[in-house]
């Protein structure tokens, strides 16, 4: 009788820890971004922030990343989710907050280049409907020597305050 007693909790814990482990893949699979490779670029984690109903702009951003030879550009965004899709510099001048739309993005060979908040990043202008966590941005990126790809951003509610953004 001890036996199947054992069997039997053996046989409990096993479907407990894989039912733990079902668990916590399913919350960490959110956390696992997309990268998406292209000649000799890899575009890594694209997402975007979510915006408030009303919102006319939101951003996107990635990871360019060069293990090529040769320096490529971004030359263009675009995106079905908004009316367009710019390539923007952030700056601060003092305590203003300046964004300029630039008319590509050079990626230097063998080096990666980062489009995050404050920084380059794609302004998604007139989008067509609230950005909302859980849900993916359609984004088409053309470069001057690899090509076209198209990737999806993963809408993301931002971090807490003081938490680095997980890649």
């Amino acid at each position: 009788m001890p036996c199947l007693r054992r069997a039997a909790f053996e046989a409990h814990l096993l479907h407990f820890v894989a039912a733990g482990c079902f668990v916590l893949l399913a919350i960490s699979l959110p956390a696992l971004a997309t990268d998406y490779p292209l000649e000799h670029l890899l575009i890594e984690h694209p997402y975007a922030r979510p915006t408030p109903p009303g919102a006319r702009t939101g951003g996107a951003y990635f990871i360019i990343r060069n293990d090529g030879r040769q320096a490529d550009r971004l030359l263009r965004v675009s995106s079905s989710a908004a009316k367009s899709a710019e390539i923007h510099s952030m700056t601060m001048d003092g305590n203003v907050m300046r964004m300029r739309s630039v008319p590509s993005l050079d990626i230097p060979a063998g080096a990666k280049v980062t489009l995050s908040p404050g920084g380059y990043h794609v302004m998604l202008v007139g989008v067509l409907h609230p950005l909302v966590a859980g849900q993916q941005v359609p984004l088409t990126l053309t470069f001057e020597k690899a090509g076209t790809i198209d990737v999806h951003a993963d809408v993301e509610a931002a971090p807490p305050a003081g938490q680095p953004h997980a890649h």
